[in-house]
C-alpha cells in the first residue's frame, strides 16, 4: 500500500514520468505468461500456466522494454510469484501470483525395493498426474531408472527421485582393465589394474603396467578412457 501511494504521488508531482500515457497491464500480465511458458517449456507434459491480474490502482508509466522475471531462489512451477520491471522511460517493477501445472506421466515403484537391487522394467508402474506436485527430481522416463539401483529400500508406490538412483559398478578395485587413451592424431592401449570402483562416466583410477598412476572415465566391459 506504502509503495502504491508513492507511485500515485510521483505521478502527480512528476508529469516526465508518462503517468498520462499508463502502461497497459494486459500487456504486463502477457509478457509474464510468456516468460513463464518459455521457462516450463522443457517439461514434461503440457504446461497450464496461470497468471494473476496486475493491481488496477497501480499507474504505471508506458515501458519500452517490459521484462519479465523470477525472484531468487524460485522455480517455474507451482504457485509462485514473478516480477515484471521497466527500466525506461521510468523505472518501476511489479510482482503478481502465477501457477504452473503440469500434467504428464511419471513412475512409482510396483513393489519393494531393497537397497541396491537393480531396476527392471516391472519393478515400475506409470501414473499419470500432476508434476508440479511431484517432489523434486521426480523420474518421468522409465530408462531413466532401468539398470539401476536404489541407494537406499523403498516400499510400493514410492516415487523414484533421480538423486535416489545409482548406476551399475562398472569397474571394480582390483579389476584388470583396457586403458585407452586418445588424443589429436594418436591412440594407444595398455593394460592395468582398477585401484578404485567406478560406474560408467565415474573416474576410475588406473595402476598401468609401467607403474603409472592415471585418471581416466570408467566404460562399460572393463575399459578406462583417456582423452587428452
Amino acid at each position: 500500500m506504502k509503495k502504491l501511494i508513492v507511485l500515485l504521488l510521483l505521478c502527480q508531482l512528476m508529469p516526465t514520468l508518462a503517468c498520462a500515457q499508463p502502461e497497459d497491464p494486459q500487456r504486463i500480465r502477457q509478457a509474464a505468461e510468456d516468460f513463464l511458458r518459455k521457462q516450463s517449456a522443457g517439461f514434461s507434459g503440457e504446461p497450464q500456466v496461470t497468471v494473476g491480474a496486475v493491481d488496477n490502482r497501480l499507474n504505471l508509466a508506458t515501458c519500452t522494454n517490459i521484462e519479465p522475471f523470477l525472484p531468487p531462489g524460485s522455480k517455474p512451477w507451482g504457485k509462485i510469484t514473478i516480477g515484471v520491471r521497466c527500466s525506461s522511460p521510468a523505472a518501476w517493477v511489479v510482482y503478481l501470483s502465477a501457477s504452473i501445472k503440469v500434467s504428464g506421466d511419471y513412475y512409482v515403484t510396483s513393489g519393494n525395493i531393497a537397497h541396491g537391487q537393480t531396476i527392471t522394467a516391472n519393478d515400475l508402474m506409470k501414473l499419470t498426474g500432476e508434476l508440479s506436485n511431484l517432489p523434486s527430481g521426480a523420474i518421468t522416463n522409465p530408462n531413466q531408472a532401468i539398470g539401476k539401483s536404489l541407494n537406499v529400500s523403498v516400499t510400493s508406490g514410492t516415487v523414484i527421485k533421480s538423486d535416489s538412483l545409482k548406476s551399475p559398478i562398472v569397474v571394480q578395485q582390483g579389476q584388470s582393465v583396457r586403458v585407452t587413451s586418445t588424443g589429436k592424431g594418436f591412440q594407444v592401449a595398455t593394460d592395468g589394474q582398477a585401484l578404485s570402483n567406478a560406474s560408467e562416466g565415474q573416474v576410475a583410477k588406473v595402476k598401468i603396467l609401467s607403474g603409472q598412476v592415471v585418471s581416466g572415465i570408467a566404460k562399460a566391459g572393463g575399459v578406462i578412457e583417456i582423452t587428452y
